[in-house]
């Protein structure tokens, strides 16, 4: 239903155009918005209105109307004047409400429509009958968006997507729980997942600097029919899980960018526990290394194993680089310098984090 809010906005905007006193109730005889400080009516008679066949009727300098939702009265409206133009701006206040109401059930029909869909909870024939009734295309192409925030129940990041995307341009913004919120967003012909990542990361810079808010955002595949917006959807949620464990830096994940960690991801955790026994036996676990060693084997990957280039951006010597990096392998058993063995120490490292992950969760 139509907020008390909206009601009493459209109603205070008319009133200052038109110089006419407005005031609406709700069938009881309850007040929802006035534009003057005096009553315009007693609450029986406003009541009997509601109550009787007719739609519109006059009593003394007093105009009443019923505000209809699908046939059935929902408010009365009463405009105070003896002239004509009391008469017709009651008929534009009811015009302007009654459609507000449709719109407004509009809007929660397509987001109600949207949670399920996302969340598997429509058969096909329903995804496909639905959207036809709330005329949305079914078969053009959408990626899902997902947004998160740290704080519970803030509405700002909704309220700011919003604003920023809407059903005008195809897109639709909803929401399945209290910290996240979702961007349906329709792509053009012609657009790919650069157009996406460019999306996400000025989403990303409008929550900071528009809202303060700092958010994690993630984005699935795009789709090109909307039943498959609940693959979309799944996709979003793993690349932002995924994100958190293993590519904490990054400020946008995407689904099709994952790489390994995407697998790492599915593993179940008594298969990486047995992968860490294997290859490092019973030696120093690369988790109980010292935070210089840990960085200096971040910042050699990084520079895809060049031992100078990373000593020259580490400000250290070469020899120091060499001597770091034959402890590690003292330790571990894994000589970094080779690519087989930095490969199985990149994904040690990586399934540790996500096995961290689970204890903590």
């Amino acid at each position: 239903m139509i907020s008390s809010q909206t009601i009493k906005s459209s109603v205070e905007e008319l009133g200052a155009i038109t110089k006419v006193d407005l005031c609406v109730m709700d069938l009881s005889g309850d007040v929802i918005a006035t534009t003057s400080d005096r009553d315009f009516l007693d609450i029986s008679i406003v009541i009997s209105f509601a109550n009787s066949p007719v739609d519109s009727q006059v009593i003394g300098d007093v105009h009443l109307f019923k505000i209809l939702d699908e046939g059935e009265p929902a408010y009365v409206l009463l405009a105070k004047g003896d002239s004509e133009h009391a008469y017709m701006v009651g008929k534009i206040g009811v015009s302007q409400l009654q459609s507000l109401i449709v719109a407004y059930k509009e809007r929660y029909d397509r987001n109600n429509f949207f949670q399920n869909l996302l969340l598997d909870n429509m058969l096909l024939i329903d995804v496909y009958n639905r959207a036809r009734k709330l005329k949305i295309d079914v078969n053009v192409p959408r990626v899902i968006i997902l947004v998160e925030t740290s704080k519970v129940q803030d509405n700002s990041a909704q309220e700011l997507l919003s604003s920023m995307f809407g059903p005008h341009s195809g897109d639709y913004v909803t929401a399945v729980d209290e910290n996240s919120v979702i961007l349906i967003k329709t792509m053009s012909k012609g657009q790919n997942y650069d157009e996406v990542q460019k999306l996400a990361t000025t989403i990303v810079d409008m929550m900071n600097t528009e809202a303060m808010l700092n958010v994690s955002v993630s984005y699935g595949t795009i789709v090109d029919e909307i039943k498959d917006l609940s693959k979309s959807f799944k996709e979003a949620k793993m690349a932002l899980e995924v994100g958190k464990i293993f590519y904490a830096e990054r400020r946008v994940n995407a689904y099709n960018t994952l790489g390994i960690g995407r697998l790492i991801y599915q593993l179940p955790e008594s298969l990486c526990r047995i992968f860490i026994d294997e290859i490092f036996g019973g030696k120093e676990v690369p988790d109980d290394l010292d935070e210089e060693t840990l960085i200096t084997i971040d910042k050699f990957f990084e520079n895809n194993l060049n031992v100078s280039e990373t000593s020259r951006q580490l400000f250290v010597h070469r020899n120091t680089l060499v001597y770091r990096i034959e402890k590690l392998e003292k330790s571990s058993g894994l000589d970094v310098r080779k690519f087989d063995d930095a490969l199985t120490f990149k994904i040690a490292l990586m399934v540790i984090n996500y096995m961290k992950y689970l204890e903590n969760r």
